[in-house]
């Protein structure tokens, strides 16, 4: 027989509904896992302070403790299962210990924890002791009992395979987009900046910025552009303005000399003219009305586009006799007028330099019709270039009419002769046109 002083609280535990509150609760010596919901074993050893006294030492019984002799080696702590309730009732009376030893049966923790040091159960990290199951592209994730395999941010699962998700596939930049393993880089056009959102791009006002234009810049979307001032022209290189010479344009900006400046052009015009308001138009300087002229009391002023001739009074040469201002005759009486001209009758004009042609330019006819009487016009003289002829407009006048342009300035004596011929008494005579051309040097 064993001597032995044995101390034995001993009970068994049940979960009971708590009438009061309607929750689930554990006997005496028990205590309810929160995470489990099942009653477990208080160990009083470690929780009451000299549970047993002298000699004797403490061990942890099921749902209760033992005071045993320290020199007792025979005694061996029950198997318990941690994880099932005692069979025995609440209200059963405490067991005493028994006189015999009872093999030792160790403490078994449910799949997912392990036994501390202080014989409690407590969660295997998996995750940390590499004991999982995981893809090594998975990320395991631990929790109470076990663990989760999972991809990380820019992954999805698919068939156990964590893949790379294509974010440039589902738009997610609003310009240009480059995939990274796991992750995507937003970048934008030229002309254009990301914005802190790091997906959507702002454009940027290079005129403000920047400015890269000489004269005049004009923001666009994504891009800028370069005006130049009136009168410069855009370079080739878009950004620099050149003086654009309009004179070399078009030759209808002036009507005499177009003058050419930085940034525009002027009209001017040669001496004897002045420029209108238009700015382009030349207009002939009167000379002859505005008394500017150098022309003697006895000379008549004769006004020609540009200038003006001073003309001497006429004089009529012998056998010539003179009628009035212009006009010259010789007598019939004469014998020396008998293969004369009848008459000589002065006139001038002018026509500006290289007019058009041909030009209806001057018109003579007879003052009076006789019955067996016709006419024949003709250029007597002062044609040798041929730049006229006569054409006859009816029986009895004709139209002198310029064939070739004359460059002024020029001065020009042309005999227009008018030959009478009566058939009847066979009598043939003439009179002469003395026209005086004057050809400005300009032609306007």
């Amino acid at each position: 027989m064993l001597n032995c002083r044995i101390l034995a609280l001993i009970t068994l535990s049940l979960c009971l509904p708590d009438a009061a509150h309607g929750q689930r609760q554990c006997s005496n010596g028990f205590e309810m896992d929160r995470a489990t919901g099942e009653c477990l074993d208080i160990d009083e050893c470690r929780t009451i302070a000299d549970a047993c006294r002298g000699d004797m030492m403490c061990v942890n019984q099921n749902g209760g403790y033992l005071c045993i002799p320290r020199t007792n080696t025979f005694y061996r702590t029950p198997y318990r299962n941690p994880f099932l309730p005692a069979a025995a009732s609440p209200l059963s009376p405490p067991l005493t210990a028994p006189n015999f030893p009872s093999p030792s049966r160790p403490l078994v923790c449910r799949f997912g924890y392990t036994m501390d040091e202080n014989s409690q159960c407590v969660d295997i990290d998996e995750c940390a002791s590499d004991s999982h199951q995981c893809n090594p592209t998975q990320v395991c994730i631990n929790t109470e009992g076990g663990y989760t395999c999972s991809c990380t941010e820019g992954y999805w699962l698919l068939e156990g395979q964590c893949l790379d998700i294509d974010e440039c596939r589902y738009g997610y930049c609003q310009q240009l987009c480059a995939n990274v393993p796991g992750s995507y880089s937003c970048t934008c056009n030229p002309g254009f900046l990301l914005n802190p959102d790091g997906r959507s791009c702002q454009d940027v006002d290079e005129c403000t910025t920047e400015n890269p234009c000489v004269q005049s810049c004009v923001n666009t979307y994504g891009s800028y552009l370069c005006r130049c001032d009136p009168g410069y022209e855009l370079e080739d290189d878009g950004i620099n303005c050149s003086d654009m010479d309009e004179c070399s344009v078009s030759e209808f900006l002036c009507q005499d000399q177009c003058v050419n400046q930085p940034g525009s052009y002027h009209c001017s015009c040669p001496s004897g003219y002045t420029l209108l308001d238009d700015g382009r138009t030349c207009q002939d300087i009167a000379e002859c009305e505005t008394g500017n002229n150098t022309c003697t009391a006895q000379q008549t002023c004769f006004n020609i586009p540009g200038s003006y001739q001073c003309l001497d009074p006429v004089r009529c040469d012998e056998p010539y006799i003179q009628l009035s201002d212009n006009r010259c005759m010789c007598p019939v009486e004469n014998p020396t007028c008998r293969d004369q001209p009848f008459t000589i009758v002065h006139r001038h004009m002018d026509i500006v330099s290289n007019s058009r042609v041909p030009a209806d330019i001057f018109q003579m006819q007879a003052t009076s019709r006789y019955p067996g009487v016709y006419y024949i016009f003709q250029i007597k003289s002062g044609n040798e270039g041929r730049e006229f002829y006569m054409r006859q407009t009816g029986p009895i006048s004709a139209t002198l009419v310029l064939t070739r342009p004359i460059k002024g300035p020029r001065d020009l004596t042309l005999d227009l002769e008018m030959v009478s011929v009566n058939t009847v008494v066979n009598f043939r005579g003439s009179s002469i046109i003395r026209l005086r051309l004057f050809v400005s040097p300009h032609s306007f």
